[in-house]
């Protein structure tokens, strides 16, 4: 058994946010052994398969596509 798996055996994982998909999903990273987690539908963290991933990443493309369009929509809206 690897001495940092065994240190989150014991004391817990250290998780660390490594990627803000949206405002409110995030993937997360434990310091010591590199388990990956990442926000489900229902707001609780699961594990980060590659389903998951694709998910995050098609989630992220849509999220910035909505912001952009939100930004040019304001911008447009406070010139006029």
């Amino acid at each position: 058994m690897k001495p940092n798996k065994l240190y989150c055996d014991l004391f817990g994982h250290n998780y660390q946010i490594t990627k803000k998909v949206t405002n409110h999903v995030k993937e997360y990273t434990c310091k010591c052994c590199k388990k990956q987690l990442t926000t489900n539908s229902n707001g609780r963290l699961t594990e980060l398969t590659a389903k998951h991933q694709d998910i995050n990443t098609a989630l992220e493309r849509l999220y910035n596509n909505k912001s952009m369009r939100l930004k040019r929509k304001t911008l447009t809206s406070s010139i006029c």
